[in-house]
């Protein structure tokens, strides 16, 4: 953010410490979107895919998808508040994991919505994202929200396997929703893990159009909480997106905020009963295959497209459910593609495990930018 241009932090984010502890080389900071949200501030160059300079990057963590993807870094960190780990990720080709909010702490980053942000890795392999996972997951005592159970080792149980476990999928959701390339490699996804021994099982999702439009509103309102002491006072500084966002946010009505706290809960149980059917939930990562830059500018500002783009994924931000990214093929023209496969809350181990078994039956991760 602009806004904090000249800001020198005091202290490291805890995140940051545990990187350095476990022994890690840091080597700086990336270009995100303003505020983590959906826009680059006018006044910022914004990262260029590697595999192509005129596709979208992902959003809001661009700079860390471009910097894995482009061989800069070994991994990076993300934030997730509505699918900013999981696009960046698909759209370079990466393994982006979002953990179970809480389990890793937030102390030392900058909110853009307090109880829909979620910090993750994202990486080449599932076996890279466990054990970037493994150093920054646990309690925290600088972040009273951050869960108190102690981590498991992400790497002990890897080479599992897939087979046995339960796999939903739902047919209709993916075919309405998600255009051909997406679902194609969703499907094809789950003929991988149907070949290495795992169930698939034909499941109803609850329906992810209102919980969708609720984290909207509620990341609007959050966010403008989260800018409360510079905004509207440095209302000129903001880009209009941000800005945009905010605005939504301060003119939330307290009973439309209510009622979406009645309706997370009862999202969240719904998805946990599904739950007690199935190990594991496989979905696309993304409505639209590797979208243009150009075919982005256009669809700015409708709510329908914003909607329908993070259907996927902003559900699974506002019940906090832990969701691994992964590459699963490509566009005609190269270009990766990506699908999701969500879990039970604090299950990171298992998709990861999961995550591992596809990717020893498949080379997609493999694949490297021609930049």
């Amino acid at each position: 953010m602009t806004i904090y241009k000249d800001f020198i932090p005091q202290r490291d984010a805890t995140v940051v410490a545990r990187l350095e502890a476990a022994g890690s080389v840091l080597l700086g900071k990336l270009q995100m979107t303003e505020g983590a949200l959906s826009a680059h501030h006018p006044a910022i160059k914004a990262p260029l895919n590697p595999w192509s300079a005129a596709h979208w990057t992902g959003v809001s963590s661009s700079g860390s998808g471009v910097a894995t993807a482009a061989g800069l870094c070994y991994a990076s960190l993300g934030s997730d508040t509505l699918g900013s780990i999981r696009f960046p990720s698909t759209m370079n080709g990466l393994t982006g994991l979002k953990p179970t909010w809480g389990r890793v702490s937030r102390a030392g980053v900058f909110a853009l919505a307090d109880t829909l942000d979620h910090i993750g890795p994202m990486a080449r392999s599932a076996a890279d994202a466990a054990a970037v996972l493994g150093a920054i997951a646990g309690p925290d005592p600088d972040d009273p929200t951050a869960l108190q159970d102690a981590p498991p080792d992400y790497l002990a149980g890897i080479d599992g396997g897939a087979r046995g476990l339960r796999i939903g999928i739902d047919r209709a959701l993916v075919a309405a929703c998600a255009d051909a390339d997406m679902a194609r490699v969703t499907m094809e996804s789950a003929a991988v893990f149907a070949g290495l021994g795992a169930e698939l099982r034909d499941i109803v999702v609850p329906s992810l159009d209102q919980a969708t439009r609720d984290a909207v509103l509620l990341c609007a309102a959050e966010t403008a909480l989260a800018h409360a002491e510079t905004y509207p006072a440095r209302a000129a500084e903001y880009g209009p997106v941000l800005a945009g966002h905010i605005e939504i946010g301060r003119k939330a009505d307290g009973l439309a905020i209510a009622a979406i706290v009645q309706r997370r809960t009862v999202f969240g149980g719904a998805l946990a009963a599904l739950f007690r059917e199935i190990d594991l939930l496989l979905l696309p990562a993304m409505n639209v295959s590797a979208p243009s830059l150009a075919w982005m500018a256009a669809a700015a500002g409708n709510p329908d497209l914003r909607h329908a783009r993070i259907r996927f994924t902003a559900p699974f931000d506002f019940t906090g459910s832990p969701s691994l990214t992964l590459p699963g093929g490509v566009t005609a023209e190269g270009l990766p593609l990506g699908f999701q496969i969500v879990g039970r809350h604090l299950d990171e181990a298992l998709i990861l495990r999961a995550g591992h078994a596809y990717q020893q039956a498949t080379a997609w991760h493999a694949r490297r930018p021609p930049v």
